[in-house]
């Protein structure tokens, strides 16, 4: 299935001469991987930055620290901004971003395979929450996928 949305995703960016980039917490880069199994990825992909720890959305992606107090890591707030900030950084015209709780406890209150996604354009943001059911990889899976899918649902009506 995940080819399919690949494929896809490749022909609309590519054919509108548009560019991506990611910004991943709990996908931890598989969202860059699948993109970059497809032939001819360097034509829209740009950038992509794992970003696990607080510390690392503060210095790299530039998330405040009043984002993460407010809302915590695990959060549509902190989702949107990853997207944002990644956007900005790399300037594309796409963004994708995810954050969430793989398991197996319970992190900020927040349960087990909640995940926050985003994407942002020049025209806004878009923020979809999650809860996936599996093992952390299959959750990891589906929080990849998901992301790649809402991906698809703006670019298609961009």
């Amino acid at each position: 299935m995940h080819l399919t949305t690949l494929g896809r995703i490749s022909r609309i960016l590519t054919a509108k001469g548009l560019t991506l980039s990611v910004a991943e917490s709990c996908t931890g880069g598989l969202i860059c991987h699948f993109l970059t199994n497809v032939p001819g990825a360097s034509s829209f992909f740009r950038a992509g930055v794992v970003a696990y720890a607080a510390a690392a959305k503060r210095n790299i992606l530039g998330i405040g620290q009043k984002v993460i107090s407010a809302y915590g890591m695990v959060s549509g707030e902190t989702a949107r901004q990853m997207a944002e900030k990644i956007r900005l950084l790399t300037k594309t015209d796409f963004a994708i971003s995810t954050t969430g709780n793989l398991g197996p406890d319970v992190l900020e209150k927040k349960p087990k395979g909640l995940v926050y996604m985003a994407v942002s354009t020049r025209n806004g943001t878009i923020i979809r929450k999650c809860l996936f059911k599996g093992t952390r990889g299959q959750i990891k899976e589906k929080a990849a996928l998901a992301a790649l899918d809402l991906l698809l649902e703006v670019a298609g009506n961009d």
